[in-house]
């Protein structure tokens, strides 16, 4: 058994931020724990530019972002395990994880940060007849070929799914010399960013079919073609506008999963819609000591947002560890009327922090208020030009105003179009 104040599982953006902030607020004794063979996650395979913009306020590739946080994490005394899987999270906050070094590692831990990111949606999740010829894959699998591994996953190219890793991979297959013939959304909005849209599609003339999906694939070996088709208003298939589409390769992208099995193991409730766990302002969720944060909490559309949750997380750990953590009455959040989840899901009513309420709304709007209410009473309003699913929004509450609130209180928060 070996002890440690602070154990950070996923060495990626999120898990770095957090655990350097820990130190940064005199926690000696940190180990972060990735099962990859390098730190960074995955923006190790993401060579584009765009990153850094709001942390750094420059423009960063992927490796560029990481790099400059693994720098900082070689300047302290934190301990990195790298190729070390993580198998279970018991009740005493007691870690096991397993590496071809050490074997089995027993790790108890006075708090416990999970921060192991997501995974992509696969095409089982997915109703597509056709068999399963080679050329379907997701489109970060077909990241990692071109941009780790060097090798070209097809030349014409079919996308079903508009998240910005799917935009960016049209971008990126057609700099290649492939034939990008169309991204394809199910939605009759795109889920990815505006300048995603911008800088991968239309500078590249690729289209984008908006309310319209993969309704069968074709070939054995390797793929052939696909039929497309329109949904209509119940994302059902119109069968009279199906449309056949030669090409040899299918990517996916459509979706972001958060890697929650070992949360689930270890008994943490999860919100319906983000699949991450329920936490408070510092991002604890409801077992004393184990923190959340990143994409394991709420897939984010940025990284840049992704390290300022994990330095209030890596924050909140450091206070629980001194003992400095607020813990009382709680207040709950909730989305309603166009907004579909916030985070966090709770609130301490004597927090000794301003927090920000994130969320994501279910359509998109134009010239829309959000407005932040609690107990009839209305606490902020403000006028957005744009809200779509595939930003990220917040609002900002004050700790004065929560004080102030009532027991049992509810903040909601509501789209008026």
């Amino acid at each position: 058994m070996t002890n440690f104040d602070l154990a950070v599982v996923g060495g990626g953006p999120a898990g770095m931020a957090a655990a350097l902030k820990a130190s940064e607020e005199g926690i000696e004794k940190i180990v972060v724990l990735e099962r990859a063979e390098t730190l960074g996650g995955i923006l190790e395979q993401c060579i584009h530019t765009g990153f850094g913009l709001h942390y750094f306020g420059e423009e960063l590739s992927g490796p560029e972002y990481a790099g400059r946080f693994i720098k900082l994490l070689e300047d302290t005394n934190i301990v990195v395990k790298t190729d070390t899987m993580v198998l279970d999270i018991a009740d005493d906050n007691t870690v096991t994880a397993v590496n071809k070094t050490d074997g089995l590692l027993k790790i108890s831990a006075k708090a416990v940060v999970l921060a192991m990111g997501c995974r992509e949606r696969p095409r089982g999740a997915l109703s597509i007849a056709g068999s399963r010829g080679a050329g379907i894959m997701t489109a970060g699998t077909a990241q990692k070929y071109v941009n780790i591994d060097g090798y070209m996953p097809g030349h014409e190219v079919v996308i079903l799914g508009s998240g910005d890793i799917g935009l960016i991979m049209a971008r990126r297959m057609t700099l290649e010399g492939a034939k990008v013939k169309m991204v394809c959304e199910l939605m009759p909005y795109s889920g990815g960013l505006t300048r995603n849209i911008v800088q991968c599609l239309e500078d590249f003339d690729i289209p984008l079919k908006l309310s319209t999906t993969v309704v069968a694939t074709h070939g054995k070996e390797r793929l052939e073609g696909v039929t497309i088709a329109k949904v209509d208003e119940k994302l059902q298939p119109i069968p009279e506008t199906a449309e056949y589409v030669p090409c040899d390769t299918l990517m996916l992208s459509v979706g972001l999963i958060p890697e929650n099995e070992l949360s689930k193991n270890a008994g943490l409730t999860l919100d319906r819609i983000t699949n991450g766990p329920k936490v408070d302002e510092y991002r604890e969720t409801e077992h004393k000591g184990v923190f959340a944060c990143g994409n394991v909490l709420q897939v984010h559309d940025l990284v840049d947002y992704v390290t300022e949750e994990s330095q209030i997380a890596g924050l909140g750990a450091a206070k629980f560890i001194k003992g400095e953590k607020i813990s009382g009455d709680c207040i709950g959040t909730n989305g309603i009327n166009g907004v579909r989840y916030i985070v966090p899901q709770r609130i301490n009513r004597e927090t000794d922090t301003d927090v920000k309420l994130y969320f994501r709304v279910g359509a998109v709007y134009t010239n829309a208020s959000i407005v932040v209410e609690a107990n009839g009473e209305t606490i902020l309003s403000k006028k957005k030009k744009k809200l779509c699913p595939g930003e990220m929004e917040y609002v900002l509450i004050k700790k004065d105003v929560i004080a102030n609130l009532p027991k049992d209180s509810v903040i909601t928060v509501r789209v008026e179009a």
